[in-house]
């Protein structure tokens, strides 16, 4: 061997040892941020080490990654639903490896599910597994990237090696090369991006040094023009899966969140006192409403938050039963943190629920789960008090402070936002005799009544749910409702002191929700009112079917049209849908109706049982 030869082997050696201790240094940076939970807050709080509280999520494979309008609760009920036997689960782990029987290679899995579900938390989990030299070990390097960061970059140009640079400073020496590293790319939060993703119009770009920008690097890197072996997982909820083409992605798979054995799992590791999680689990198993929000990880901690704190007290006053009740008494637990930190700045509980709530509505209405900071100061929030006051901003609102430049907020979930966002629009109109679902939701040239009581006000809300194609005002409405009432009005008497007693006629509304049921014909729609009738404590039209229901079937009753659709919600929430079997819903001449009217009738719940005669 030449001279020559042995100095080009000792500097090919050299550079691969400078490139191992690189890649040593990636992984422990890697390790460090990944290995804390901090579940509901991103800089404060009691951080957890996931591996301590990690609960395995119940993931399958998609046929696809269509777009799904209904609103993200009613997609977790339909789930609840589903027969695990129909799926084969999928573990965190293994979500790049071909199936038993598959023989297929998988290079771009798309991962979609509702907000909260736990997305997030598996891209967590499978990086820490893999730095902490656990689980696939094949992959050399993960490059984890969020959209809510990357939007930050939107208008830079930059190469794909300067893009990871900013990111990943530690990699700056290491030769990024799909023929010499088998890499992973992670793009966390798809329906957060703000970038174009044009796929079809945006050049081909082959080389990693050449600058350009970020949308063009992505779209590139997703095709697979650039680095070509490198592995692309992206997380999504379902609205935005469609933004990815369905010819670049080689697995869909989907997040169902907790089955209700993990559920339990969840509340035993989280409430130290065993007899206490068991506690916690029975009364929510007793509450289908709220047993079937469990699937949500996310709901889990709001409800571990509540009842822990509740259940553990001995005069701890009425125990949540709803939805809304159990959000309320999540706000004043939350908001409680800022007294129990002895915050000096007065600031009034009030104005700054009243601040986040414009945020939360006037976002809501606009689709947007994440803010900037001008998003913060068009409502009056600035955001260096916001990210130490109260439980309002460390729990329940979020700052996140990205790899980046810039700081990106957001509500900790979805459902936090729609319920600040109801208490904004109940206190503008007690307070201020504002109506600002008109102020928002209105066109210039529609003819809308003016609101002169809670009532009108409630009716409005109902119909600009009803009118929602994609259904993102239904849980808003849910809890618009629920706050009206008198129940959760005294639990907020403590933070909010310029409300006094509202006067309304409950009995208003529920005739109203029943009469838009007895008029809309759509399952989607409707089952959402009961919910809401549900909210305000009304179980009139349920309570009329669940006689012929218990008494094994309907074949010998006649039924309204707002009673066919009390029983397609009872069907519809119920534990299991088994088989569906329509003689127990006809007979010769029942309702005047034929057996394919009747059919036409229950349809919603034939399409949600696992088999049907």
């Amino acid at each position: 061997m030449t001279s020559r030869q042995l100095v080009s082997l000792w500097l090919y050696d050299v550079a691969s040892r400078d490139d191992l201790r690189r890649q040593t240094d990636h992984r422990s940076n890697m390790r460090k941020k990944f290995e804390c939970l901090y579940e509901g807050t991103a800089k404060q709080g009691n951080p957890t080490l996931l591996n301590e509280i990690y609960t395995e999520l119940y993931i399958t494979e998609s046929e696809s990654g269509e777009i799904n309008n209904e609103h993200e609760v009613r997609q977790i009920e339909t789930q609840s639903r589903r027969a695990a036997a129909e799926d084969i689960p999928i573990k965190c782990k293994n979500i790049f490896r071909p199936l038993p029987g598959q023989d297929k290679d998988i290079r771009t899995v798309l991962t979609k599910g509702v907000a909260g579900i736990g997305k997030t938390v598996s891209v967590q989990k499978f990086i820490l597994d893999w730095a902490e030299g656990k689980e696939n070990q094949d992959i050399q390097l993960i490059f984890p990237l969020s959209f809510r960061e990357i939007n930050l970059m939107k208008d830079k140009t930059l190469s794909l090696l300067g893009l990871l640079h900013v990111f990943f400073p530690e990699t700056k020496e290491v030769t990024i090369s799909s023929d010499r590293y088998k890499m992973l790319f992670i793009f966390d939060g798809l329906d957060e991006c703000r970038l174009p993703l044009n796929f079809n119009r945006n050049e081909t770009l082959q080389d990693v040094t050449k600058e350009t920008s970020v949308d063009v690097l992505l779209t590139n890197l997703i095709v697979g023009n650039l680095l070509p072996s490198a592995l692309i997982w992206i997380t999504s909820r379902p609205a935005a899966a469609h933004l990815i083409p369905s010819e670049c992605v080689h697995r869909v798979t989907e997040v169902r969140g907790f089955n209700d054995p993990q559920k339990a799992e969840y509340f035993s590791r989280r409430i130290s006192d065993q007899s206490l999680a068991n506690k916690v689990i029975r009364y929510l198993k007793s509450s289908r409403s709220l047993f079937i929000m469990c699937h949500i990880p996310v709901f889990c901690w709001i409800s571990a938050t509540v009842l822990e704190k509740m259940m553990s007290q001995v005069e701890s006053g009425e125990i949540p039963k709803t939805l809304t009740e159990m959000y309320t008494h999540f706000l004043i637990i939350q908001t409680n943190i800022k007294h129990e930190k002895d915050y000096e700045k007065k600031v009034k509980d009030e104005d700054m629920i009243l601040k986040l709530g414009k945020l939360a509505f006037e976002h809501l209405v606009k689709g947007n789960l994440i803010f900037y900071e001008e998003d913060l100061r068009e409502c009056g929030i600035d955001e260096t008090e916001a990210s130490v006051y109260s439980g309002l901003c460390t729990q329940i609102f979020r700052e996140e402070l990205g790899l980046y430049q810039g700081k990106v907020f957001c509500f900790v979930h979805l459902s936090i936002q729609e319920h600040l966002a109801a208490l904004y629009v109940l206190l503008s109109f007690l307070l201020d005799k504002r109506d600002v679902l008109i102020e928002n939701l209105s066109s210039k040239h529609a003819h809308e009544f003016t609101c002169h009581t809670i009532s009108d006000l409630h009716q409005r809300a109902v119909d600009k749910a009803l009118q929602s194609k994609n259904g993102h005002l239904d849980l808003f409405l849910r809890f618009l409702l629920g706050l009206s009432l008198e129940s959760n009005q005294m639990l907020l008497k403590g933070l909010l002191t310029h409300v006094g007693n509202i006067s309304h006629s409950k009995e208003k509304t529920v005739e109203y929700i029943k009469m838009r049921i007895r008029m809309n014909p759509s399952p989607e729609k409707y089952i959402n009112q009961f919910h809401c009738l549900n909210e305000l404590g009304d179980q009139s039209l349920l309570n009329e079917v669940q006689k012929y229901l218990r008494s094994g079937g309907l074949s010998g009753a006649r039924l309204s049209s707002s009673q066919w659709s009390a029983v397609v919600f009872v069907l519809l929430t119920s534990e299991q849908l088994d088989t569906f079997d329509l003689s127990k819903y006809i007979s010769s001449g029942q309702n005047h109706m034929t057996p394919d009217e009747v059919l036409l009738k229950l349809l919603p719940v034939v399409k949600a049982s696992r088999s049907a005669e």
